[in-house]
C-alpha cells in the first residue's frame, strides 16, 4: 500500500532518441536525492525523439532545480511538471490472484466495478487487467486484498496535457 503522505511529482521530458539520454536524466534525480517511483519511455511519432514520463518523490523545493538541470542537458527539448495541472494520467496494472470456484463470482464483481478485464483464468487463479488513474488502481488493490495476490505489476503513469497544451 502506498504512503499517503509521500508527494509524487509527475514530469514529462521530451528528448532526442539517443543512447545515454535516460542515464543522464536519471543521474540528475540521484544527485538531488529524489527517488524515481516509475518511469515510462516510448518513442514519439517520428522516432527521432522519445517521451519520458517520470514519477518521482523527494523534497518539493528541489524539484525546480531538477527541472532546470534536466533542461540544460543537450538531448532534452523540454521538461514539464504535471503534478498540479489537469493533465490526463493513466496507468495499467495486471493483478494475478489466487481464487477458487467459490470465490470467483465475488472477485469478478470487484473486477467489474473497477472496469477490469479478465485476461487469464485457471481453476486456481485469474489475472485482471485494470486501466485508470493511480488512485483507482490503489483502490482495486485494497479491495482485492481479501484474495491472495500472487503477483502485481504496474506500468507507471503516462501523462498527456489536455487541450492545446504541450505535454
Amino acid at each position: 500500500m502506498k504512503n499517503p503522505d509521500k508527494k509524487i511529482h509527475t514530469l514529462s521530458v521530451y528528448v532526442s532518441n539517443k543512447p545515454g539520454a535516460l542515464a543522464r536524466i536519471a543521474q540528475v534525480f540521484a544527485r538531488r536525492g529524489f527517488n524515481i517511483e516509475s518511469l515510462v519511455v516510448s518513442p514519439a511519432i517520428d522516432g527521432q525523439f522519445s517521451r519520458m514520463t517520470i514519477s518521482c518523490s523527494g523534497a518539493p523545493e528541489g524539484l525546480d532545480q531538477i527541472i532546470k538541470q534536466i533542461l540544460k542537458l543537450i538531448d532534452v527539448l523540454h521538461c514539464i511538471d504535471h503534478t498540479f495541472d489537469t493533465s490526463v494520467m493513466k496507468e495499467m496494472g495486471l493483478i494475478k490472484i489466487a481464487v477458487n470456484a467459490e470465490g470467483r463470482s465475488e472477485a469478478l464483481q470487484i473486477a467489474e466495478h473497477f472496469g477490469c478485464k479478465t485476461v487469464d483464468l485457471t481453476p486456481e487463479s485469474m489475472i485482471l487487467q485494470v486501466v485508470g488513474d493511480p488512485a483507482k488502481i490503489d483502490a482495486l488493490e485494497e479491495m482485492i486484498e481479501k484474495f491472495k495476490i500472487i503477483e502485481f505489476v504496474r506500468t507507471g503513469k503516462v501523462v498527456m496535457s489536455r487541450g492545446e497544451q504541450v505535454t
